[in-house]
């Protein structure tokens, strides 16, 4: 039962869509000529994660703030317009699962609050599942809404039984045990942190869970910002400054670390997995299982969803 993933770091072309889905579809291809059986992106990958929210302040930078908000809104992803259509194509071309992250623009009611989504393409290029992130991190809630718990699912796949959580989604312990209740056995953690605690937390979660671990940001320095963002120079005036490491890396269940830490080179990690380490993983530890006490403890998730997006 082994697979392969690749695991993008490869710096988008910041808040394009056009663009970005374009590359996108090339890594597709790449991950496809290397006999990946899943491409796995970072948090916000389309258009770009909005790294200005840490360096702006709120109040004497409101003009740019408000300028670089629209570029955001302007370029993310409805899916009620089939928005990742060429994704879904190029899974489809590839015979590939595909996990992206996106900024996710709210077209059922205001068209302009968005959401720090990740979906997940089955290799027959259907959308198997949107998740919202639950709580955006701090200065994450200047530009993106709260989702909510519809999105909490694990879905089965050639690349074995997939399921995540986004950055600091990850530190919340009710959020993962959704998903170990559901078998995951490949859990994804897209972010926009590295370093070696975000890296020992992942080694945590693989240990807990039992199941491999990937986890990845977007590896990128200032020079990949485009001349024409708002407040360039004043943000980013050190060129070669890196805004992230990236850290793309593969754990086993066992929670030592497999592939990477891929750092600060902005390309693609391949490693091959085997989905028979679970069972081993989950031998003397399976916290949804045989080392749960559901006599003693349980756990509610209300995933309803008032503007719920049509799947099928």
């Amino acid at each position: 039962m082994r697979r392969k993933i690749a695991i993008v770091q490869v710096p988008p072309a910041f808040m394009d869509f056009e663009k970005t889905i374009s590359q996108s579809c090339e890594s597709i291809r790449n991950a496809k000529r290397s006999a990946a059986d899943i491409v796995m992106f970072p948090e916000a990958y389309v258009p770009g994660y909005p790294d200005w929210i840490w360096r702006l302040r709120p109040g004497t930078d409101h003009n740019d703030s408000v300028q670089l908000q629209r570029l955001l809104v302007e370029n993310s992803v409805d899916l009620s317009a089939n928005g990742l259509a060429p994704l879904l194509e190029a899974a489809k071309e590839n015979d590939i699962t595909v996990a992206v992250g996106f900024s996710e623009i709210n077209a059922e009611s205001s068209r302009t609050t968005i959401f720090n989504s990740y979906a997940i393409i089955g290799p027959n290029g259907k959308l198997l599942n949107v998740h919202r992130k639950l709580v955006p991190t701090s200065g994450e809630r200047m530009v993106w809404g709260r989702g909510d718990a519809s999105g909490l699912n694990v879905v089965k796949t050639k690349a074995g039984r997939i399921g995540g959580l986004i950055c600091w989604e990850n530190y919340m312990p009710l959020s993962r045990y959704a998903l170990y209740t559901q078998g995951v056995e490949l859990y994804l953690a897209p972010t926009w942190d590295y370093g070696d605690t975000w890296i020992s937390t992942l080694k945590h979660i693989a240990k807990e869970s039992g199941c491999w671990v990937a986890g990845c940001a977007t590896a990128m320095q200032a020079n990949d910002m485009p001349d024409s963002l708002p407040a360039r120079e004043r943000m980013y005036a050190d060129s070669e400054e890196w805004l992230n490491d990236g850290d793309a890396i593969l754990i086993r269940p066992s929670g030592k670390i497999a592939a990477g830490p891929l750092s600060r080179d902005k390309g693609i990690l391949y490693a091959e997995y085997d989905l028979n380490e679970v069972i081993e993983g989950r031998r003397s530890l399976d916290v949804a299982g045989h080392y749960s006490r559901p006599e003693l403890f349980e756990l509610t998730v209300k995933k309803s969803r008032v503007d719920m997006v049509n799947f099928t």
